[in-house]
């Protein structure tokens, strides 16, 4: 079985910093793309950051202010969030698609969310 779970969150005021982790773990064959979405109250589960072999992909929201990044080797993807907003306040949800080992096809894999408050 497979997991995604994140470590990170906490509490910012406004113009502050913090760095999320996502490591995956279990029977794992293959990772492609790992990526970060949010979800503040209220409202829609919305993309962040999104990065595989190939490219990598961020909402215009938080462009210049976040980088993601990723240790193949320990199966983890970083979010390092910087001049955080009030705006950015949301629960933090990891996403990757993996091929588990034994399986046919890859799938879509999602932790269970790390909060993220930033105040003004």
């Amino acid at each position: 079985q497979v997991q995604l779970v994140e470590s990170g969150g906490g509490v910012v005021q406004a113009g502050g910093s913090l760095r999320l982790s996502c490591t995956a773990s279990g029977s794992i064959f293959s990772m492609n793309t790992m990526g970060w979405y949010r979800q503040a109250p209220g409202k829609q589960r919305v993309l962040v950051a999104l990065t595989s072999s190939s490219n990598t992909h961020y909402a215009d929201s938080v462009k210049g202010r976040c980088t993601i990044s990723r240790d193949n080797a320990k199966n983890t993807a970083y979010l390092q969030m910087s001049n955080l907003r009030p705006e950015d306040t949301a629960i933090y949800y990891c996403y990757s698609i993996i091929k588990p080992r034994a399986a046919v096809n890859w799938e879509n894999y999602w932790g269970q969310g790390t909060q993220v408050t930033v105040s003004s």
